[in-house]
């Protein structure tokens, strides 16, 4: 019988677990399960390119994190034990391993992100991607049901021949993202130091996007004094390196105001999301941050569909069609959901060139549809640049017509049951029946994740079900507290008849 359960490393289309062990428990990601999960990406990468094992070669690189290091050496013997040469990129960013599969002097057939993202520092896991890009949920589990069926191949084998080489990735890939800056800029502004006028402060939560400041913006001209959390380290002891981290988002505001900056940048640990900071201080995130990206896309390509996810306000949906003249596809929450989205609609003939989360995973049809920070960061530099050559404006005024509900909330609900999933549809089923008995509340059409209810005026909430967990998730908006209160009044009368949902935080 296996000590290792495979099955509970699944998190989406990730490998993820607890990788130091805690007061609060043991961990589940261990040295052992890395070799094994190596050694099966290998053989399932094999089967799928038809290919020979000891014909490919892999890339593997890691954030910040503690546990990175020994995982990144687990990982790669798996990998050799099943034949392939591994190429060690150290300290990198989860879009440039997958660059790495297409990028001119790397290409290689496969590449491992070790990160676990935003989550606490006992936390790892892996992303895999192949030059189609990321892998779906479904390779991920076939990954692993192959290390459980084949443990005896690779737990306590030392028959195999150590194959690994240095490569320094994260050089090319700044030089990448600085060329897609030149390239894009107005003939008027110096392309040697396109960024020589500004002040650009960094914070990069002490993950693995350091390298955007000195490698980059220093590069391009920028003065990045005031940057700050540059240097790696796993314990993340300023905050927590996620952007939509309240206290991370203040920290890099603090910053920009204190240095009078240009623009603040601030990305999460891995560096495949992002937000930015104006020169007022102002954060751009959420869906001020769709609201900017949108922009700057549908400059290029009026009329095209910008796909978000589920919980994007009503003034967004307002300001891209009827300000940009752009269409908005509401989809569900999740980043690879948003993506694979958009890419359905360019495969029957919809120009759906932007596919962004709230959480800040934006990716571009002109990167691969990548979920990319510093592609997202690079584009908003060029239209810096570009504004203050053609008209001398900022860019926190390209967004200064978008409208916001004054107060936004999430509230999350506990199912107690183990088989949640048809309990919570029902009650969804049952909201849509209720909905009708009030006056000005109506279903939003075009709705594609539980049900989205528009209250008049800006109002709104979402009820819908956690992607992952036993939870059913409330989203309101609302611009007076009065009207706020009515909704959830209205909710909480709705959901008492349910006794498994633990609606408390509604109160």
């Amino acid at each position: 019988m296996s000590k290792i359960k495979w099955e509970k490393l699944l998190s989406g289309t990730d490998v993820r677990g607890k990788a130091i062990e805690t007061e609060a428990g043991k961990a589940n990601l261990t040295e052992e399960a890395a070799v094994g999960i190596g050694f099966s990406f290998v053989n399932w990468l094999a089967e799928k390119l038809d290919s020979k094992s000891s014909e490919l070669k892999i890339a593997v690189g890691h954030d910040s994190r503690l546990s990175a290091d020994s995982l990144k050496k687990a990982l790669a013997e798996g990998m050799n034990l099943a034949g392939a040469r591994v190429y060690n990129a150290d300290l990198a960013s989860t879009p440039a391993m997958f660059m790495s599969t297409v990028l001119e002097g790397h290409q290689y057939q496969g590449a491992v992100m070790i990160t676990a993202s935003h989550l606490p520092f006992d936390k790892n896991g892996f992303k895999f991607f192949t030059r189609e890009g990321g892998l779906e949920k479904e390779d991920v589990i076939k990954i692993l049901e192959i290390a459980a069926a084949g443990e005896d191949k690779f737990l306590n084998n030392s028959d195999y021949q150590k194959n690994v080489e240095d490569i320094n990735l994260i050089e090319d890939y700044a030089e990448h993202i600085k060329s897609i800056i030149r390239d894009n800029l107005n003939p008027k502004v110096d392309p040697k130091q396109p960024l020589a006028d500004f002040k650009i402060v960094v914070d990069a939560g002490n993950g693995s996007g350091g390298f955007f400041a000195s490698q980059i913006l220093e590069a391009l001209g920028a003065d990045t004094e005031g940057s700050q959390f540059l240097k790696p380290d796993g314990n993340f002891p300023n905050h927590a390196p996620n952007p939509e981290d309240k206290e991370a988002m203040h920290s890099i505001q603090k910053a920009v105001l204190e240095n009078k900056a240009d623009l603040g940048i601030i990305f999460d640990t891995d560096v495949d999301r992002a937000a930015v900071v104006d020169s007022s201080g102002r954060e751009i995130n959420r869906n001020k941050l769709i609201a900017l990206a949108a922009t700057i896309v549908l400059e290029n390509e009026p009329g095209a569909t910008i796909v978000t996810d589920s919980v994007t306000s009503v003034g967004l949906k307002d300001f891209i069609e009827n300000k940009l003249g752009g269409v908005h596809h509401r989809f569900k929450r999740g980043y690879k959901n948003v993506i694979n989205e958009a890419k359905r609609l360019e495969a029957e003939g919809v120009n759906a060139p932007l596919a962004i989360e709230t959480s800040g995973h934006a990716a571009f049809k002109d990167n691969y549809f990548l979920d990319d920070g510093a592609y997202l960061v690079a584009k908003v530099l060029v239209k810096m640049a570009n504004l203050k050559e053609e008209n001398g404006s900022k860019i926190g005024d390209l967004i200064a017509d978008l409208k916001e509900a004054k107060i936004k909330e999430e509230y999350r609900m506990k199912i107690r049951l183990d088989d949640f999933k048809e309990y919570a549809q029902n009650i969804l089923a049952d909201l849509k029946e209720y909905i009708q008995e009030i006056e000005n509340w109506e279903i939003a059409p075009k709705n594609y994740q539980g049900v989205r209810v528009n209250c008049g005026g800006s109002d709104w909430f979402l009820m819908r079900m956690s992607l992952h967990d036993p939870v059913i998730v409330l989203n309101v908006e609302s611009d007076e507290k009065e009207k706020l209160e009515f909704i959830l009044t209205k909710i909480k009368g709705f959901l008492n008849k349910y006794d498994k949902v633990n609606s408390e935080s509604l109160n």
